[in-house]
């Protein structure tokens, strides 16, 4: 399972790049990229730096780009707790344990 979504996300990556208008040399940025700046813009509540990673990619992309950086962050805190992914989800969310 992981490998099918390894592949569709590499190759979602390189059909999802954009060049970042600038006056100088134009940087290239890909979905993860956008996605963690997306992510941590928002944390801080920076809307200007929320605005421009929006830019750098599709919306579709931005979109799958946090999906799979929450799917990263839960699989992560629930192996440093030691508890499973469903219940870390549940109580990020502040959801009762299922």
């Amino acid at each position: 399972m992981w490998d099918r979504i390894r592949k569709y996300s590499a190759g979602f990556v390189n059909s999802s790049r954009i060049e970042a208008p600038t006056g100088r040399q134009a940087r290239t940025h890909n979905l993860f990229e956008a996605a963690a700046a997306y992510v941590s813009a928002c944390a801080e509540d920076d809307q200007d730096r929320i605005d421009e990673a929006s830019a750098w990619v599709s919306p579709e992309a931005l979109s799958f780009g946090v999906n799979e950086l929450a799917c990263r962050a839960v699989i992560a805190l629930a192996r440093e707790r030691g508890e499973s992914p469903r219940t870390v989800a549940r109580a990020l969310l502040g959801l009762p344990a299922a």
